[in-house]
């Protein structure tokens, strides 16, 4: 996330809740809005899929209290246009006065000593944010976020699976224990005096930062560049860790594991995990939200008269259903709590689809059933209502 977004982006806005909404209520507007906007449900739509990204970026500040507070006290002073140092206020802006807004005294002299200042979160965000006089400290670095993907078979995505995944991140390098330099001596970047970050000017007096482009946002340069990591003091490393899928997972979902990506840096938080899942088809089942389907056949007595049918479950014993009489062919019957498995631990439903077997030829005794049957039933035109529809219209 960029300096520019706690003080360009409404957060608010985009989710569609009050800048005093409850926890519950920014955790409701975004599972609605991640619903309607997931790639999952919107196949080859850009809009959508930036709408997504939106969404989740917002729902990640406002649901995090720390990072909602800083959130809102720098929109709280930058939300109307910034600020203008000194003379009249214009259009977007206003007046105030450097030494108060650091928190510094004036004395008679017209030089500004310490104390007061900010504390705690805002204090953050202006160091975060805007260049300050003299060198700071090397902040914290965030882990990268990393991608991997598992393809799962029918019932463990059903279920949910514990799997192994061999995964290769950006680490603190070992060779040089994470300083880039070979004999663990890094100097302080002079571009940046260790800061990590360089200023660039913005108007108004203020002054944005980036990352240091010779340092790369580290703070510091090796004098000495380690052979492994060629100074960056980060190196590429593999291991395999065992993920737990949840079950009632769905082919194509991107499921995200927080603080389970690559390591962070001077005791920085590490990144994300996306696992992407892949599920393999099933012979016999199909798959509806939380309900599992399933085609049974039927022989045209049991469809006519009626019976009792057993019907195979994922993983359990079969079921037994009544098959009423006069059943259609395609009509649909539910056996409750045999589906997949929710978030909550309950299951959905198992659809089953009923279809009537035709079989290829009769011969004996069945074809003289068959024949009796015809003529019983000479006068009844099953086609009859289709003509008279077709030619009403």
């Amino acid at each position: 996330m960029s300096t520019k977004d706690f003080i360009e982006k409404d957060y608010y806005k985009v989710l569609g809740v009050p800048k005093d909404a409850t926890e519950a209520e920014i955790k409701k507007a975004y599972r609605k809005l991640a619903r309607e906007f997931h790639p999952d449900a919107n196949k080859n739509n850009p809009k959508a899929e930036e709408r997504f990204k939106e969404i989740s970026e917002a729902n990640d500040v406002l649901s995090d209290p720390k990072r909602r507070k800083e959130y809102d006290e720098a929109r709280t002073l930058f939300g109307n246009g910034g600020f203008r140092q000194g003379g009249p206020a214009g259009p977007g802006g206003f007046n105030f006065d450097l030494g108060d807004l650091f928190g510094g005294a004036h004395t008679g002299t017209g030089t500004t000593t310490g104390g007061g200042g900010f504390g705690g979160g805002l204090g953050d965000v202006f160091g975060g944010l805007f260049g300050r006089g003299g060198a700071t400290r090397t902040q914290p670095r965030r882990g990268q976020d990393i991608e991997s993907e598992v393809t799962l078979s029918f019932t463990e995505a059903v279920d949910g699976a514990t799997v192994p995944l061999r995964m290769s991140s950006s680490a603190p390098c070992k060779s040089c224990a994470g300083t880039g330099d070979k004999n663990g001596t890094p100097r302080v970047c002079p571009t940046c005096v260790g800061t990590g970050q360089v200023s660039r000017g913005s108007g108004g007096g203020f002054s944005l930062t980036d990352p240091c482009v010779d340092c790369k946002g580290r703070g510091m340069i090796a004098q000495d560049p380690c052979d492994v990591c060629k100074g960056s003091g980060r190196a590429k490393s593999a291991r395999t860790m065992q993920v737990r899928i949840p079950a009632g997972v769905s082919d194509g979902q991107r499921i995200r594991l927080r603080g389970k990506g690559a390591p962070g840096e001077r005791g920085g938080p590490a990144g994300d995990l996306y696992v992407v899942v892949h599920v393999d088809a099933h012979p016999v089942f199909g798959r509806k939200g939380d309900n599992l389907t399933v085609t049974v056949p039927v022989t045209f007595p049991e469809a006519v008269l009626g019976a009792e049918i057993k019907v195979p479950t994922l993983g359990g014993p079969p079921v037994t259903l009544k098959l009423p009489p006069g059943t259609p062919n395609g009509r649909t019957l539910r056996a409750r709590g045999k589906g997949a498995t929710r978030k909550d631990g309950t299951r959905g439903d198992l659809l089953v689809t009923v279809e009537v077997a035709v079989p290829e030829s009769v011969d004996g005794k069945a074809l003289d059933a068959l024949e009796s049957y015809r003529e019983a039933t000479v006068d009844q035109d099953p086609r009859a209502e289709l003509f008279k529809a077709a030619k009403g219209a």
